[in-house]
């Protein structure tokens, strides 16, 4: 099943086991990720805001009608709506829990009138939507099962010259020391969980440059940031890693060695190693973006 969800990004999922902070699960709103969600939108807010600025030297400033596609807490959202001021949301997501903490979240900020919400599934398009401006899709593509059908249904729901924004990231961020034990560690978790995610998630990592241009898409803006915050870190970065590792810990059972699960545990466990403690950390992550042109 395709799911039109991040996650989590990020910017910013669907699946249970994937352990990215811009991930989330189909059926209800899982324990602790939507505070994920908002804290690496919290903790990347400046990169964000950045990512927002190059999208509209593009989309230009007649922006009316934007869908967020795979809307997690609104992050994305939220986010657009502070950079077109005129412009209405609506927010694409398969889970009702996920849109309903949007929804609230939208009124709180008095902005309800500007944001619809659509539960749907991207693979089997966008029921009701059409000339839309710009679609955003944020950690979303590498869920579906069938990109080239599901980016028809997104150039479908674009009017002529509107624009698609993409942004993936390459795996679960990083937050130890590179050297040492503990980097090692964390390089063999994060070999896991690429491994869980081949299974599972078989777009992750794709080539979306080439998938858009055979879908329609004219790509007009390729790029790869490495987005990295290091000390002294904003507040929430250690409950962000925490966080991050606790949804590891959970994807990674019968994956990897029983002193690698010991050590992990020693991570999220509260003693003096656990990484809300910890003075060392640098929060990494890869973010890759496409900017693409419907054609007429």
């Amino acid at each position: 099943m395709a799911h039109a969800h991040q996650h989590q990004h990020g910017p910013a999922a669907a699946h249970s086991s994937h352990a990215h902070a811009h991930t989330h699960d189909s059926d209800a709103t899982p324990n602790g990720l939507p505070e994920i969600l908002d804290l690496d939108a919290a903790l990347f807010a400046p990169h964000l805001t950045a990512l927002t600025g190059r999208i509209a030297c593009l989309a230009g400033d007649d922006v009316r009608n934007i869908v967020d596609l795979g809307s997690g807490t609104g992050t994305g959202t939220f986010a657009l709506l502070e950079r077109f001021p005129t412009a209405r949301v609506t927010a694409v997501d398969s889970s009702p829990a996920m849109l309903e903490r949007l929804a609230s979240a939208a009124r709180d900020r008095g902005l309800g009138g500007r944001v619809n919400t659509l539960e749907a599934d991207a693979g089997a398009g966008l029921p009701g939507v059409v000339d839309a401006d710009l679609v955003w899709a944020s950690a979303s593509l590498h869920h579906l099962d069938d990109p080239a059908t599901a980016l028809a249904g997104i150039r479908s729901a674009l009017r002529p010259g509107g624009l698609l924004a993409v942004a993936e990231v390459d795996g679960m961020p990083t937050f130890l020391p590179g050297s040492g034990e503990l980097g090692a560690l964390e390089t063999r978790c994060r070999k896991a969980l690429d491994g869980l995610h081949a299974e599972q998630l078989p777009h992750r990592g794709a080539d979306w440059g080439s998938l858009l241009a055979a879908a329609g898409f004219a790509v007009e803006q390729e790029r790869a940031e490495p987005w990295e915050l290091r000390a002294p870190l904003p507040e929430g970065a250690g409950r962000y890693a925490y966080l991050v590792f606790e949804r590891i810990r959970g994807s990674l059972v019968g994956r990897i060695s029983p002193e690698d699960w010991a050590a992990l545990d020693r991570l999220v466990d509260g003693g003096p190693e656990d990484v809300r403690h910890r003075g060392d950390l640098v929060v990494r992550s890869l973010r890759e973006t496409w900017m693409a042109r419907r054609s007429a």
